[in-house]
């Protein structure tokens, strides 16, 4: 189950009750980002990888991160420990997919939380989907 996913630099999305120790996780999680971009040779296969894995697992979590083209990053909590990268890159092309539409709204303004309540919709679902086998 995914318990909090964030757009670094935008928004964060998470109904757990614990949402401080997971905007913890999630910040910590930007060095580990940090570490892979800036070293593509000992830790990505190709430079054109957008997916970036595995962050880090801690005891009840694990962490995967996404970097765009633009640099954005999305990383994904998660309490399942049994996650397949399949599923996770799965998860993150459709959630960069919604997130591209919402940014292109004309009504957005760049740099801004996102407003839409069509994105929040969207992203909900394909949290509920997630590991479902469901397109």
């Amino acid at each position: 189950m995914i318990v909090c996913v964030a757009v670094v630099g935008h928004q964060s999305f998470t109904e757990a009750d614990d949402a401080l120790k997971l905007h913890h996780i999630v910040h910590c999680s930007l060095d580990v980002i940090d570490e892979r971009v800036s070293n593509p040779k000992r830790s990505a296969p190709t430079l054109n990888e957008t997916f970036l894995g595995l962050l880090y697992p801690t005891e009840n979590y694990k962490v995967y991160g996404y970097l765009t083209n633009t640099k954005v990053k999305f990383i994904m909590v998660t309490t399942d420990l049994d996650v397949k990268d399949a599923d996770a890159r799965n998860f993150f092309r459709k959630f960069h997919a919604a997130y591209v539409d919402a940014v292109s709204n004309p009504f957005h303004v760049p740099g801004k939380k996102i407003a839409s309540r069509s994105f929040g919709a969207r992203v909900s679902t394909i949290v509920k989907s997630f590991g479902s086998g469901t397109s």
